[in-house]
């Protein structure tokens, strides 16, 4: 189960940091005097709620911090973790299983809230690009930021078996609304379409350790489908 408390903590130090503040200030008061960097913490509660939502159950708070687990590891290869770091927080803050277009729906959420939050135009901008980013998983070679986003975003395709069928059990739970044999026929074409990538990952991390595992668990459960 996801660590609430430690989430809001890795929001709010996030954000400071973003900001251009690298220590947290003091929360507001009520009616602050114009100027303070308004308080992270209502944006913590917004977004906690959201990955919090009963429909899910691959995109949860659990994805979330396994991804900002992931960009961790892959810091020193973004130009900034940190805004990295926000787009994996809002990259499926929207998430409608039965909608196309929640990446989109993501990307103009951190439009909104970021700029409210204290963060500058350029930084709102970064962010968004890289949440809409997530539609193609498909980052440029001089894109070190979307390289690290989508590496973390597909990292779980990498797990171990009992971890990867329990992500694929989700997966099926979130589309429980479609029939199986649809079901299969859609799944089966989204592994096909990731296997016939010419890499899965993009950072040098990502290439060495789970492009080889991520290809062995598509494979096997594009079997299983297909069988």
């Amino acid at each position: 189960m996801a660590d609430l408390d430690a989430l809001r903590t890795r929001w709010s130090h996030t954000l400071h940091r973003s900001r251009g503040t690298h220590t947290p200030a003091p929360a507001p008061a009520p009616d602050p005097s114009p100027g303070l960097s308004p308080d992270p913490s209502p944006y913590a509660e917004n977004l906690l709620a959201r990955w919090s939502e009963p429909q899910r159950r691959y995109h949860t708070l659990d994805h979330l911090t396994a991804v900002l687990d992931h960009v961790d590891v892959l810091e020193k290869a973004a130009d900034d973790p940190d805004l990295v770091r926000l787009a994996a927080w809002f990259h499926d803050a929207v998430y409608l299983p039965d909608r196309s277009e929640n990446e989109e729906r993501s990307a103009r959420l951190a439009e909104h809230a970021l700029p409210e939050a204290g963060l500058s135009a350029a930084a709102t901008a970064e962010v968004a690009r890289l949440v809409r980013l997530t539609v193609t998983h498909a980052p440029a070679d001089d894109d070190p930021n979307g390289q690290v986003l989508c590496d973390a975003d597909l990292a779980i395709l990498a797990s171990p078996a009992d971890a990867y069928a329990a992500y694929t059990t989700a997966v099926r739970e979130e589309y429980a609304f479609v029939p199986p044999d649809a079901f299969r026929e859609g799944r089966a074409a989204i592994l096909r379409q990731l296997l016939d990538l010419p890499r899965l990952f993009h950072t040098p991390h990502g290439t060495r350790e789970w492009e080889g595992p991520a290809r062995h668990n598509l494979t096997n459960e594009l079997t299983l489908l297909t069988s």
